[in-house]
């Protein structure tokens, strides 16, 4: 008799449990006003508590923010983020130079390593109408090895992200991990995601009503050391394996292929998936270290070089409404999608 290829089912609750080697998803989703000409809502910011406003007022938040929301300048070491935007626009900042302007199906991969501070802000582009946001930041880890690699910023355009089309119904975005022969752009040299046997895989999944699919297997070499989980977030009554999940809910999963099936009203999954690193996990705020010393010293590091400074003029800098889509390298060179 085979395994059951499901190892637990539980309801969501922000941030979304992780696992090894990912540390935790946020999915964040807020039905933003009309900006106004700074980019900032046009509607009162009254009974918010600003600079820590998580309440969803009205349907969105202002997070840190103050004036545009999002998530002013912070530091990072140790961990990787993976910033997936469905709808809206992100503005980032960053102490190696770096800057961008994103969104609407791009995806941001920042290894912090050794120590970066970035800023990750939402403008209210639309004035006219209003600015919905809809992304997925996973925390990856990095293995002792690699905790203290130089920091990378990349993008990863829309343009360039494969979208497979393995059943009737069935469409999988591919950030991470191939499928059928396709594979998305390179992750940054030295993350966990550039080691072949970490089996990594970071997909999204959407099933049109009554939709069928099988899940293929991990990788022969890594299948019974890989683990999954199969976030549900949006839809409800698909069917997984045996089960039926009712509404939002995280499946943990073995490496071992298993059945979809859509319900009435179809469904959209998040897939994470690899190889644990096995390694002890320290965290605190936004350090991820393998021993409470290295978080002592990634905070003593902090405080003494601020991991390069900050050079731009205010803490959540944002980017001229028209300037569309584009990142800027360290060096100065911009590159836009193709």
């Amino acid at each position: 008799m085979q395994p059951d290829p499901i190892l637990a089912v539980e309801p969501l609750a922000f941030p979304w449990p992780g696992f090894d080697p990912f540390l935790f998803v946020a999915f964040h989703e807020d039905d933003y006003p009309a900006g106004d000409e700074l980019l900032r809502p046009r509607a009162s910011l009254t009974g918010r508590d600003l600079g820590m406003d998580f309440a969803g007022k009205d349907g969105w938040r202002m997070y840190h923010g103050h004036e545009v929301p999002g998530f002013p300048q912070h530091p990072h070491r140790g961990f990787e983020t993976v910033t997936i935007v469905r709808r809206g626009l992100v503005d980032h900042s960053d102490s190696l130079g770096a800057t961008a302007r994103f969104g609407a199906g791009d995806v941001q991969w920042v290894t912090a390593g050794q120590g970066i501070v970035h800023s990750e802000m939402f403008p209210l582009v639309e004035q006219e109408q209003r600015n919905p946001l809809e992304l997925f930041q996973i925390w990856l880890n990095l293995p002792a090895s690699s905790k203290h690699v130089a920091p990378f910023f990349s993008m990863l355009w829309r343009e360039r992200i494969p979208v497979v089309r393995p059943a009737d119904g069935v469409e999988v975005t591919l950030v991470a991990g191939g499928l059928e022969g396709a594979r998305p752009p390179a992750p940054p040299p030295g993350s966990f995601a550039s080691d072949p046997t970490a089996d990594l895989a970071i997909w999204t999944l959407q099933l049109s009503a009554g939709a069928r699919w099988r899940l293929p297997a991990a990788a022969p070499a890594t299948k019974r050391g890989t683990q999954r989980a199969l976030y549900l977030f949006r839809g409800e009554g698909l069917q997984l394996g045996g089960r039926i999940l009712k509404g939002r809910s995280v499946a943990r999963l073995t490496g071992e292929s298993i059945a979809l099936e859509a319900g009435a009203s179809g469904c959209e999954l998040l897939m994470l998936q690899g190889r644990p690193l096995d390694e002890p996990v320290v965290a605190h705020g936004p350090f991820v270290m393998n021993s409470a010393a290295e978080i002592h010293q990634a905070f003593a590091d902090y405080q003494r070089t601020r991991f390069g400074g900050w050079p731009w003029p205010s803490d959540g800098p944002v980017h001229p409404r028209g300037v569309g889509r584009f990142a800027r390298a360290p060096g100065g060179q911009i590159e836009r999608p193709e």
